[in-house]
């Protein structure tokens, strides 16, 4: 009898394990339904869910950090043709993007139509120096003014200049550089990123992600328009992927993420580099891939990018991006700073420039159950173009084409420690809990099986023997 039951006993006992195993193998999919379902819920653009309280408030701080390059031989470059030599100077940090989404529309093809003000605020605690400091930099009206007026009319430009006493570097404040100052030449106000307080990007429209999840804040239109009619081309002139600041869920990380930045009038594709730990949260960083600003001789999808061959050999050169299309014809090149990634030309027609992978690479870190960036960097750097002429005097000795680097930045923004307990609370401790419940369940279960099952087979051959020496 008592064999009987501890036969029984065992025999029971490796069904509990199977069941309670069976049931943990059973919430894995269940449990990465209700976790999928859950996402798909809260990441949908409508007023209610998670996304929607963080995508249309300012969120997390970001800053953008300028460096600018100052000129320090500008008299040897003037009067003997000299290579332009330059000393970093920065940071000069700005927090931007502080202001809420405006003019949010909801419309019946389950998108959102808004618009991205603009607005900067100086911060002396994360900057170098006062805004009042002085930079000798290119002038931006000589630089403009020589590819904007027509070769035949440069004497008339020449006169101007004389007249008006610019020369092709000048001696301007921080402020006046970035935001604007009175030109002489050009009887304007100008500047690198004026005018930018009070103004906005967009109009965006975007999906919202309620008829398909796959779609979440993919950019349907930008200023009421599908496509860009920048580059006269289909390729060059798509809009793909988000604005960046998030991108559908359930991120692969096999695939390039899309995004389109308004700041160099472009789409780009970044590619997976690493896993890293968050504040405690697993995140999937993506880098803007090294072949996005190649010589279309490298990357032949480049060669409608390529808008004038005088100034890039015949579009040989990599590293920089002619915008010139997209900001009514001035002569604006992008490029990453210190020309990284860029032809070796680049860093040798202007000395002092020392690209760094570290530095100057942009970035974005990821969730990817949710498609959030909780962190990113984006480092761009604005240059601007002058080459040799034989009517205006300033530029009588300079010798070939320049792409001179004016400033470049860094915008920066991070979740904060409070966000990331939040996010981990809400989210992300939810999943761990279940993940181990699923497995506690699951080894338990089938440890139970199995040393049920091996004692029942001692038990059995330990009977027999029993029974051979009866």
């Amino acid at each position: 009898m008592g064999c009987c039951n501890m036969r029984c006993g065992l025999i029971a006992g490796a069904v509990f394990g199977a069941v309670v195993a069976i049931f943990g193998g059973i919430l894995i999919p269940l449990g990465n339904s209700i976790i999928e379902g859950t996402v798909k819920k809260e990441a949908v653009i409508e007023p209610g869910t998670t996304a929607y309280d963080n995508w249309v408030a300012a969120g997390a701080k970001v800053y953008r950090q300028f460096w600018f390059f100052d000129v320090k031989n500008p008299i040897e470059i003037l009067q003997h043709g000299a290579k332009p030599v330059v000393l970093e100077k920065g940071p000069y940090t700005y927090r931007t993007r502080y202001l809420p989404k405006e003019n949010i529309t909801f419309n019946p093809n389950q998108t959102v139509s808004f618009l991205l003000p603009f607005g900067a605020i100086f911060e002396p605690s994360m900057s170098v120096g006062p805004e009042e400091d002085k930079v000798t930099s290119l002038n931006l009206a000589v630089a403009g003014a020589y590819s904007l007026v027509p070769k035949p009319l440069h004497t008339v430009l020449e006169n101007l200049m004389k007249s008006s006493n610019s020369s092709l570097f000048q001696h301007r404040t921080v402020k006046e550089m970035l935001w604007g100052y009175a030109d002489p030449l050009l009887k304007e106000r100008i500047g690198l990123f004026a005018p930018y307080n009070g103004t906005y990007d967009g109009f965006y429209t975007v999906f919202t992600g309620k008829d398909d999840i796959s779609k979440m804040g993919i950019i349907d239109r930008w200023q009421g328009r599908k496509s860009l009619n920048f580059w006269n081309d289909k390729y060059c002139d798509m809009i793909n992927g988000t604005d960046a600041s998030s991108f559908p869920p359930f991120v692969d990380k096999k695939k390039p993420l899309y995004f389109f930045s308004s700041d160099i009038c472009r789409s780009v594709s970044a590619g997976f580099e690493e896993s890293l730990d968050l504040k405690g949260i697993e995140v999937y960083r993506y880098s803007l891939q090294p072949n996005t600003l190649a010589s279309p001789t490298v990357n032949p999808d480049n060669q409608c990018f390529c808008r004038d061959p005088k100034t890039t050999k015949n579009c040989t050169m990599a590293g920089v991006l002619d915008i010139s299309s997209c900001q009514n014809g001035k002569p604006i090149y992008i490029s990453l700073p210190h020309f990284l990634h860029g032809s070796a030309d680049l860093r040798e027609t202007v000395l002092g420039l020392n690209p760094s992978e570290e530095h100057h690479v942009t970035y974005m870190d990821v969730e990817p159950m949710t498609g959030f960036t909780l962190r990113f960097a984006k480092r761009i750097q604005v240059n601007m173009m002058y080459g040799p002429s034989k009517v205006i005097t300033v530029l009588k000795k300079v010798k070939d084409y320049t792409i001179f680097p004016l400033v470049w930045l860094n915008e920066t923004a991070a979740l904060d420690v409070e966000t990331a307990e939040m996010f981990k609370r809400e989210l992300t401790s939810r999943i761990d809990m279940l993940e181990t419940i699923q497995k506690a369940l699951l080894g338990v279960g089938l440890a139970i099986f199995g040393l049920c099952l091996i004692s029942l087979c001692i038990f059995r051959n330990s009977k027999n023997n029993q029974i051979k020496m009866v």
